[in-house]
């Protein structure tokens, strides 16, 4: 897959009618250093999944770099709220969080309107999918999921309830530590980027094998979120924050590059 970075258009020179060209930005190349090696032996399914050979780079061609793009108008305001959007007129059940912070490039600047969709689990360690089988409640009030936009500062805020741990199969008792899914998308469907994002304190990320498979620990730290009282609102939510940097020495692990 194409290295994903929300590229921005520069100046290119100017034409014969004297307005200047557009100039597309191309991805930069990824720091292997921060992210998890394909075969992790810490991470036991991805001995098996993961690739034996080199990636195949594709070319970064126009159509690489800007589109198709997915539509504006079907995001709305009641999708980055992940207690409400199920839609059934009552509130999801557990401890109300919101998650705010920015998408950014390695200098600094804004990623602005890039898609951000997120997915995890209930409060009680359960997904709304057929295929969980874990002995645990659900919660009719839970979608799961949910969207948003980031703006012009590169910003982004949802509400969510903080998930529960499960168990997974990776290693005897072995449980996966409390996490949210996010995907992002950049300027076209081929710039997807996937990470998770942690809490902070859960004594399960030491032990979890896809944490632990990142070799930096100050890379594996940039995936846990912060407590944030800013961004936590009275009597309603506890706030975290968590940036995502797309490149550079501080870059964010993503998954599958």
């Amino acid at each position: 897959m194409a290295d994903a970075k929300g590229p921005a258009a520069a100046q290119g020179p100017a034409t014969a009618k004297g307005q200047a060209e557009p100039r597309i930005s191309r991805y930069q190349a990824r720091d292997a250093a921060a992210q998890p090696p394909f075969p992790s032996p810490r991470y036991l399914s991805s001995l098996q999944r993961s690739p034996r050979q080199p990636l195949v780079l594709i070319p970064q061609t126009l159509s690489e770099l800007t589109g198709p793009v997915f539509g504006h108008s079907i995001v709305s305001a009641a999708d980055a709220d992940l207690t409400t959007n199920a839609g059934t007129g009552a509130p999801a059940l557990g401890e109300r969080i919101i998650v705010a912070g920015r998408v950014i490039e390695e200098d600094g600047r804004p990623v602005p309107n890039a898609l951000l969709e997120v997915w995890q689990c209930n409060a009680a360690g359960r997904y709304p999918h057929i295929h969980d089988t874990h002995d645990a409640p659900g919660d009719p009030n839970f979608l799961g999921a949910g969207r948003l936009l980031t703006d012009a500062q590169g910003r982004y805020s949802f509400t969510s309830i903080k998930p529960g741990a499960y168990p997974w199969r990776n290693n005897y008792n072995a449980w996966r530590p409390a996490h949210i899914h996010f995907s992002l998308f950049g300027p076209a469907f081929l710039t997807r980027l996937v990470t998770q994002m942690y809490f902070p304190g859960d004594p399960l990320l030491p032990l979890d094998g896809i944490y632990m498979s990142i070799p930096d620990p100050a890379a594996r730290e940039r995936l846990v979120a912060k407590f944030d009282p800013e961004t936590a609102r009275p009597q309603l939510a506890i706030g975290y924050r968590f940036d995502i940097v797309l490149r550079g020495r501080e870059e964010t692990p993503l998954e599958g590059l």
